[in-house]
């Protein structure tokens, strides 16, 4: 089941005049379209912020929104109408996407909460530039892969080259397919601790979300790591 927000400050509808919930599609009292509603994409689904959700309900509410806001709906209604039907259809599809997935959901959810998400704002441990100057700094690489890291980069140089010269080492790509293996396997014990701390974070109260939030952010840039550890890997194999 959807856990419903409560009515916040209400606003008045502008076709009843009488006050809502600003995070509504529709008004309530008449059944109106309401303009863009504010807050969050959780509350555009009538929902708490938080990281354990019934995918299942949110679909079904999804697809029962989304029906409703089609602009096909609202083909002979009023200019502000057919515009609020585009525009809330825009959102909607917005806020689906984001919150079905997980690790989208978790960002935005840190996101809402005052952290910087982002490999620019990536502690040591994660990837910067795309140039990927930095991924080869030991200083951005977690310190337990630092070792396996700078052996990688030196096999996935020796894979380049070799396949320019129009060479095989089937010794070096079993090797780095290995290696991919094993960080495919890092990256689901890291998607594992990630659910972990949702826990903590949807039932903890300030300072235990406090602790969870902090832990979430190290795992989402470990995470980044890896994955552009498997892409480069993939790459190179697939060359």
């Amino acid at each position: 089941m959807l856990k419903v927000l409560d009515s916040a400050v209400p606003i008045p509808c502008w076709s009843c005049s009488i006050g809502h919930n600003d995070s509504t599609l529709f008004c309530p009292h008449c059944s109106k379209i309401q303009p863009p509603p504010g807050g969050n994409y959780f509350s555009v689904f009538g929902l708490e912020p938080r990281l354990n959700l019934d995918l299942p309900a949110l679909e079904h509410e999804f697809h029962r929104l989304s029906r409703k806001v089609h602009p096909d709906r609202f083909a002979r209604a009023g200019e502000n109408e057919r515009q609020w039907s585009l525009a809330d259809t825009a959102l909607l599809n917005d806020a689906y996407r984001t919150l079905k997935d997980p690790l989208h959901r978790t960002e935005y959810l840190l996101k809402l909460e005052g952290a910087e998400i982002g490999e620019e704002f990536a502690a040591p441990a994660g990837r910067g530039a795309e140039n990927g100057k930095d991924r080869k700094d030991p200083s951005r690489v977690p310190a337990d892969l630092l070792e396996e890291v700078f052996e990688l980069n030196m096999q996935l140089e020796e894979m380049r080259m070799a396949r320019k010269m129009g060479e095989e080492d089937p010794a070096l790509q079993a090797s780095l397919e290995q290696a991919k293996r094993k960080f495919d396997g890092l990256l689901v014990e890291v998607d594992q601790n990630l659910h972990i701390e949702w826990q903590a974070w949807d039932e903890g109260d300030a300072a235990a979300r406090k602790r969870a939030q902090k832990t979430m952010l190290a795992l989402l840039d470990r995470r980044r790591y890896l994955s552009n550890l498997v892409r480069d890997v993939t790459e190179t194999l697939g060359a």
